[in-house]
Order: structure tokens, then C-alpha cells, then sequence
């Protein structure tokens, strides 16, 4: 009797494993380490990027030049950027280092923009700009991170635009932001990683940001304009477009208030920390200008200011560990 018991509790445990496992390649949740942020300098006209602890000590500066969208790899080890001007699709850095290397897509015709790592960093999700190539050829890319080759359309969008915001942590499916071609917003969509399975998850209106997906969870976190004069506030939605709600950060003044009010801040560009238990994000009142980075818990408190540059923005969140 006693043998059967233990063969059943083993069956258990087996059991409760497999529902629980990651699938291959899947993106788990790490511990938090440093952050990335971009700051407005004056000097460049441009963005410069920084690492920093999540409590805004050590920064340090990642390149001399400007750069932009800054995301870290999921093991923490590379950073990715949106490429240099000579048409590269993305810069790929070490932290560490500081050595980096530019990637080209292998299909020249296109302009790609990919600097989204899938969650096994083989890959790369781009956005495509109508510069200077054929709109018609608009949508959601990806790339080889290794070589800038094996290009694969994802989405499709004629004239508008669609930037890739986060792969699911399976890496099947991908969210992204869409504009028409008038530049004005269409909303959150998610689609898989083949093409299918196109879905919109928001209401069409003003977005803010391309959106995050939850470490562990089926949530993705995204800025949006309530209303257009108002500034953007942080929400959550799940990837099938249920769930919908904001996050109510303990704030003052709080996230989202009128333009017309001069004292009004926005929340906006949030991501997930690897933990997924906190929300990093840049809070005042412009992408560029009178704004740091701040983080808060996932119900809306624990507000916490991490920098204090006054341009800072675009941040990211990885596992690289922080330094003592």
C-alpha cells in the first residue's frame, strides 16, 4: 500500500510538471537587474543611451554616439538598438564590453528597424518604414539575429506602419502596434509569429506605445491617450483583448491628466521587469523633455523614481546583473 502511495504522489508531481513546464525557446521569468533608458542630449540633438540599477545608481553611458529603442536580450547578456543611419537594421552591444556590431538585413530593398529580441535571441522583430521603400511593403518583419538573413514578413499594412512591440514568452506570437496612412493610431494587435491569427486587443484610438508581454502571465502592458487632450496613463489587456483596465499608479498628479493643465504628468512606454512583478516606465510631460523613469508595482503602488536626468525615456528592463 505504501509503495502505491508514493508511485501516486510521483505520477503527481510528473503531472503537475508537465503543466507547468516552459516550452523550448520559452522566455521564463529572471531576476531584476540593470535598466536601460535613453536621455535627450541637447549636445547630439539625439538620444543617448545608459544602463543603470533599478535604483538609478551606476549609470553608465553604452555608446559615445546617439542611439535609440534599446531593448536588452532576454539572458542579459546583448543589448539591441535601432540601427545607424548607414541603413543597418540593428546595432548589437556588449554591455560589458562595449564592443558592438552592426546588422544588415539581407534583403537591401527594405528598411528595417529591429531592435525586439525573440525570447531564444535568434531572432529579431523589425518594423518596415516607407523609406524608401515601396509602402506596399509595410508590416512587421523579422530577422536572424546572428547574420541579418532568413528576412520573414510577418503582417501586412499598405501605406500605415506596424511596430513590433513583444514576442509572447512561447515565442509564437508577436504584439505590435498599428497606425493608418494617415499616421493616426488603429490600435494593439497580436499575431503569430506565421502570419495568422491577426487580432486586434484594442479599442481603435490614441495608443502610446507598442506594448510589453508579461514575463509569466497572458497580460500586455501598453500607454495610451484616454482621450486625445489628455496625456497617456498605463493599461493592461490580455493578449486575446479581454481584460482590459488601468493600471491606477499612486501618483501626484496622477498619470493622464489634460494638456491644459500645466502641472499634468503622463505615464507612458511602459515594459515589464523580468520578475514580472513591477512596471518600469517614463513619467512627465513629453518623450524628451521633463521626464525620468520611474517604476511602480503592478496594482498601481510602490511608486518609485529611478532617474533624475530630466530627458530620460524608452526604458527597458533586463536580467544583466546589477553592479555593486
Amino acid at each position: 500500500m505504501r509503495k502505491l502511495i508514493v508511485l501516486g504522489v510521483l505520477a503527481g508531481l510528473v503531472a503537475l510538471a508537465a503543466l507547468t513546464a516552459i516550452p523550448a525557446g520559452a522566455k521564463p521569468p529572471g531576476t531584476n537587474g540593470r535598466i536601460l533608458f535613453g536621455r535627450f542630449d541637447p549636445a547630439f540633438g539625439d538620444t543617448i543611451v545608459y544602463t543603470a540599477n533599478p535604483d538609478g545608481s551606476q549609470e553608465q553611458q553604452l555608446l559615445p554616439g546617439p542611439l535609440q529603442c534599446a531593448h536588452w536580450s532576454p539572458d542579459g547578456s546583448l543589448i539591441a538598438t535601432c540601427g545607424f543611419p548607414d541603413g543597418s537594421a540593428a546595432v548589437i552591444i556588449n554591455p560589458d564590453t562595449g564592443s558592438y556590431r552592426e546588422l544588415f538585413s539581407s534583403d537591401p530593398s527594405l528598411f528595417l528597424v529591429c531592435p525586439v529580441w525573440s525570447p531564444d535571441a535568434k531572432r529579431l522583430a523589425c518594423g518596415q518604414w516607407n523609406q524608401p521603400a515601396d509602402p506596399s511593403r509595410n508590416g512587421v518583419y523579422s530577422i536572424r539575429s546572428s547574420d541579418g538573413g532568413g528576412v520573414e514578413r510577418i503582417t501586412s499594412n499598405p501605406g500605415g506602419s506596424d511596430e513590433a512591440g513583444d514576442y509572447s514568452p512561447d515565442g509564437r506570437r508577436l504584439v505590435f502596434a498599428r497606425s493608418d496612412q494617415n499616421g493616426d493610431s488603429v490600435g494593439l494587435f497580436v499575431v503569430n509569429v506565421n502570419g495568422t491569427g491577426l487580432t486586434q486587443i484594442t479599442p481603435s484610438g490614441t495608443l502610446g506605445s507598442q506594448g510589453d508581454w508579461s514575463p509569466q502571465k497572458n497580460e500586455i502592458v501598453f500607454s495610451q491617450h484616454v482621450t486625445p487632450d489628455v496625456r497617456s496613463s498605463i493599461w493592461i489587456v490580455h493578449a486575446d483583448g479581454t481584460g482590459l483596465h488601468e493600471i491606477p499608479v499612486q501618483a501626484q498628479p496622477v498619470c493622464g491628466g489634460a494638456y491644459s493643465d500645466p502641472t499634468s504628468q503622463g505615464c507612458f512606454t511602459p515594459r515589464w521587469s523580468p520578475d514580472g512583478a513591477k512596471i518600469i516606465f517614463a513619467r512627465g510631460t513629453s518623450g524628451d523633455q521633463d521626464s525620468n523613469i520611474y517604476t511602480v508595482d503592478v496594482d498601481g503602488t510602490g511608486l518609485t523614481q529611478v532617474t533624475h536626468g530630466g530627458t530620460d525615456q524608452q526604458p527597458d528592463w533586463g536580467t544583466h546583473p546589477a553592479i555593486g
